[in-house]
This record gives C-alpha cells, sequence and structure tokens, in this order.
C-alpha cells in the first residue's frame, strides 16, 4: 500500500520530533561516563566496606558490562525502551537461578555496597538542574531561595523523625 506525500507528512506530524532522538544515546560517551562513576563507585564502596577495590573489581565489571549492554539494547532493539528498562532485565536474567554462572555473579556484586553506589548517583539527581529550571529560578527571584531552603529543611526533618521513630520501634 503506497502513500501520497500528504500522508507521509501527516504521519511525521504525529510521531514526536523527541521520539527517535531518545534512541541516540552517545553509546562512547556514556560508556566512559559509566567507567569514571565505577572508579568512584569502587572508592565509595572501599571506604564503606573496607573492601579493597580490586577485590570489588570483579562485580563492578559486571555491573559495567550489563549497564552498557542496556544501552546498546536501547539504542538498537527495533522497539523502544528505556537504557535503565533494558539494563535492568539484563541483570534479572544474569541473577537468574538457573542460568549458568549465576552463582558466581551474585558473589562477586555481593561484594558491592548498594548504597555506596547509590548515594552519589542519588545525589547528583537531587543537585542537577536543567535550564529550564534555571529559567524558572531567574523569574522567580530571590523568594524562591527561601522556599526552597524551607523544604529542604522540612524533607530532613520529616526523614530525620521517621527514622527515629523506626529505630525506636525496631529497638536499635
Amino acid at each position: 500500500m503506497s502513500m501520497n506525500p500528504a500522508q507521509t507528512s501527516s504521519l511525521e506530524e504525529q510521531i514526536p520530533a523527541h521520539a527517535e532522538d531518545e534512541r541516540k544515546v552517545d553509546l562512547a560517551r556514556y560508556s566512559s561516563l559509566l567507567l569514571i562513576a565505577c572508579g568512584i563507585g569502587l572508592v565509595a564502596n572501599w571506604v564503606g566496606t573496607g573492601v579493597d577495590p580490586l577485590t570489588a573489581l570483579p562485580g563492578m565489571t559486571i555491573l559495567y558490562l550489563v549497564s552498557v549492554a542496556g544501552l546498546i539494547m536501547a539504542r538498537y532493539m527495533p522497539f523502544y525502551l528505556p537504557g535503565v528498562a533494558w539494563t535492568s532485565l539484563l541483570a534479572i536474567i544474569v541473577t537468574l537461578p538457573f542460568i549458568p554462572g549465576t552463582a558466581w555473579v551474585l558473589e562477586k556484586v555481593n561484594l558491592l555496597n548498594f548504597l555506596a553506589l547509590a548515594t552519589p548517583a542519588l545525589a547528583y539527581g537531587g543537585l542537577a538542574l536543567t535550564k529550564g529550571e534555571f529559567d524558572i529560578a531567574r523569574k522567580s527571584g530571590w523568594k524562591i531561595v527561601i522556599v526552597a531552603i524551607c523544604v529542604m529543611f522540612g524533607t530532613y526533618m520529616g526523614s530525620v523523625v521517621i527514622a527515629d521513630f523506626s529505630l525506636r520501634i525496631t529497638g536499635q
């Protein structure tokens, strides 16, 4: 079935412009950034758990390879899923009990402390600001700073109260 040019252009207008751009992940750039994150993660794991970086390196290498494979799948699979979805799916598959080598993978990855790896990523996520957010801050003026400080303080204090309550209940 052939389409005339008018039908083709109307179909192109219906597809969001960013949908195809989401698949164009710069694999070289993201892979090198992941290497840097892995290095920082090894140091954070060493400080947090005392496991030296050479001992934890195989586990971090597994995480790196699964992450890069997830990005590759996000780029080249015939249907779109975000890279984090592909990475999660691969991580689940690699750790299924009936997959050969799962025991070794789990042994190596268990040397890594999840909180030591997640804290820098979460901190970056909390501090990362987009151009749009800067524009909003400029338009809002100095009052937004006071509101932001109050929100951060309230969130922190709420977390302290919940943590204290939880620790008292468990008896720790």
